[in-house]
């Protein structure tokens, strides 16, 4: 009695392949972050500087995430707006310029 493993190179293989993606693919993620960072902040309303200056870059899960966030208390005010005051988006439309760019790349790394 024994145990039949079939497949194992193609699974050694696609492992492999798995770790090269992740590793081409924490360049690309710390790169569009930073775009992502940048865009949101030159899209910011400026009163006294405070949210823009507070629009932070956070690289997590072995560079494979990142996330762009400002850390004031009243943010997501000024990005959504009250009954009292107007939405005035600045997170929104820097990340959807960015998220096309960010793709494309993702697919390039992808399809190597």
């Amino acid at each position: 009695m024994g145990i039949k493993l079939s497949g194992a190179k193609e699974l050694k293989a696609a492992l492999a392949r798995q770790r090269n993606v992740q590793m081409l693919a924490a360049p690309v993620v710390k790169h569009h972050g930073a775009q992502l960072q940048q865009n949101a902040q030159r899209y910011a309303p400026v009163d006294t500087g405070t949210l823009k200056r507070s629009i932070r870059l956070e690289i997590r899960d072995s560079g494979l995430t990142a996330e762009v966030a400002a850390t004031t208390d009243y943010a997501a005010y000024v990005e959504y707006g009250t009954r009292f005051m107007l939405a005035q988006p600045y997170v929104r439309p820097a990340f959807q310029q960015q998220e096309g760019k960010f793709l494309r790349d993702l697919r390039k790394i992808i399809d190597e």
